[in-house]
C-alpha cells in the first residue's frame, strides 16, 4: 500500500508541475511583450535597442524548446528552477539595458521570487533572493560610490529577502493545507486507510498493468459480523471502535504493495496485486481467523465479533476491477448465509467452517 501510495504522490506531484510548467511559459511570453512594448516606445536610434532584442530572441528560443520541443513533456521542480534562473536573468540583463535600478522592469525581480515561493521551498527562494540582491547590488554599482545614495540603495535591498521570506512562509502554509485537503480526499476517517475514491484510483492503474503483463490479481471483500447487535447493545462509539479494529487486522495482514480501503458501513476490500485468489486463500482466512481471535477494548468492556470474506480473482472471475469486486461480493453474501465467521471462494461456493479456519 504505501507503494501505491508513492505512485499517487508522484502522479500528483508531474500533474502539479504541469500546471506549473504552463505558467512559465506564459511568464516568458509576458515578459518577452513588456520589452518588446518597451522598444517600441525608445527612439529608433537608441543604442540599448539591439540589445533587448537580442534578449527577447534568446528567451523566445528556450521558451519554445521548453514548451514545444524537445524538453516539452519533462515535467519537474527542476525544469520550473530553470525556467526562474532563466526569467531571473533575462530580467537583471534588462535592466541593464533600460536604467539599471532605476528601469521600470525591476520590480519583475518580485514576481520571480514569489514563483520561487510557491513553487521551489524555502531553501532554494532564499538562494534566489540571494541572487536577486547581488544582481541589485551590481545593477546599483555606479550608485554605491556616492555617499549619500548609499543607505537608500541598501534600505532597497530589503524588499527582496522581505517578499522571500514571507512567501517561503505562506508556501509552506499553504504546502501543508494542500497536504491535508489531499489527505482528507483519499483517506477514510475513521480507519485512515484509503476511502473508495483512493481505491478505484490505485486500483485502475493495477489493472491496465495486469492486462498489459497478463498478470492475475485477487481482490476480497469482508464484511463484519454484529455491527448492528454492538450499537445496540454498546452504542454507536462501540461500532465506531469495531470498524477500526477491523481496518488495523487487515492492514497487518496485508502487504504493503496491496490496496485496501473501506467500501463503507462495515465493509471492506483489499486488492491483492499480483496474486491469484488460490495464492491469498491463507491470507485471508488469517484475517477472518484474527478478528475471530482478538477482541477489542471499549470503555473498560471486551468485545469480540467475527468476519465474513468473499474472494474472487481476475482474469477467471471478471474481466476488470469492478467485475471481479461483484464475484467477490457475492461470494461474501454466501459466507453471510452459511453462518458467517467463514470465507468464500468465488465459484467453489464452499464456506469453511470455523474449526477449517482455525485449522489453518
Amino acid at each position: 500500500m504505501e507503494l501505491s501510495d508513492a505512485t499517487a504522490n508522484v502522479r500528483d506531484a508531474l500533474q502539479r508541475y504541469q500546471g506549473y510548467d504552463r505558467i512559465m511559459g506564459n511568464i516568458s511570453w509576458l515578459l518577452i511583450a513588456l520589452v518588446a512594448l518597451n522598444m517600441k516606445l525608445m527612439p529608433p536610434d537608441h543604442s540599448s535597442l539591439f540589445f533587448l532584442a537580442a534578449l527577447c530572441v534568446l528567451l523566445f528560443v528556450y521558451n519554445f524548446n521548453a514548451r514545444y520541443g524537445m524538453f516539452s513533456k519533462r515535467y519537474s521542480q527542476f525544469k520550473t528552477f530553470v525556467d526562474l534562473m532563466v526569467f531571473l536573468s533575462f530580467i537583471v540583463a534588462v535592466c541593464w539595458f533600460t536604467g539599471r535600478v532605476a528601469s521600470p522592469f525591476m520590480s519583475l525581480v518580485y514576481l520571480i521570487l514569489m514563483a520561487a515561493a510557491l513553487t521551489q521551498g524555502r531553501k532554494i527562494t532564499y538562494m534566489m533572493a540571494a541572487l536577486a540582491v547581488s544582481s541589485y547590488v551590481l545593477l546599483a554599482s555606479q550608485e554605491f560610490r556616492i555617499e549619500y545614495a548609499f543607505l537608500s540603495r541598501i534600505l532597497e535591498l530589503f524588499p527582496f529577502m522581505l517578499i522571500a521570506h514571507l512567501g517561503a512562509l505562506l508556501s509552506g502554509e499553504t504546502e501543508n493545507a494542500r497536504r491535508q485537503v489531499e489527505l482528507l480526499s483519499l483517506t477514510d476517517e475513521v480507519t485512515g486507510i484509503s476511502n473508495m475514491r483512493n481505491f478505484f484510483i490505485l486500483a485502475d492503474a493495477q489493472e491496465k498493468l495486469a492486462k498489459r503483463h497478463q498478470r492475475p490479481f485477487a481482490i476480497c471483500m469482508i464484511d463484519a459480523d454484529g455491527l448492528k447487535k454492538i450499537n445496540d447493545q454498546y452504542g454507536h462509539f462501540a461500532g465506531t471502535e469495531l470498524i477500526r479494529q477491523v481496518a488495523r487486522i487487515i492492514t497487518a495482514h496485508v502487504r504493503s504493495s496491496d490496496i485496501c480501503a473501506r467500501y463503507g458501513g462495515d465493509e471492506f476490500v483489499i486488492m491483492f496485486n499480483e496474486n491469484s485468489k488460490q495464492n491469498v486463500t491463507v491470507a485471508v482466512e488469517r484475517i477472518v481467523n484474527s478478528m475471530a481471535t482478538t477482541p477489542f477494548e471499549f470503555e473498560g468492556i471486551t468485545i469480540s465479533t467475527t468476519l465474513s470474506a468473499g474472494l474472487a480473482s481476475y482474469p477467471e472471475d471478471g474481466d476488470d476491477v469492478r467485475s471481479v469486486m461483484a464475484s467477490a461480493d457475492e461470494a461474501m453474501y454466501i459466507s453471510k448465509r452459511g453462518g458467517k465467521n467463514c470465507l468464500t471462494v468465488y465459484s467453489d461456493i464452499i464456506c469453511l467452517n470455523e474449526e477449517d479456519v482455525y485449522a489453518t
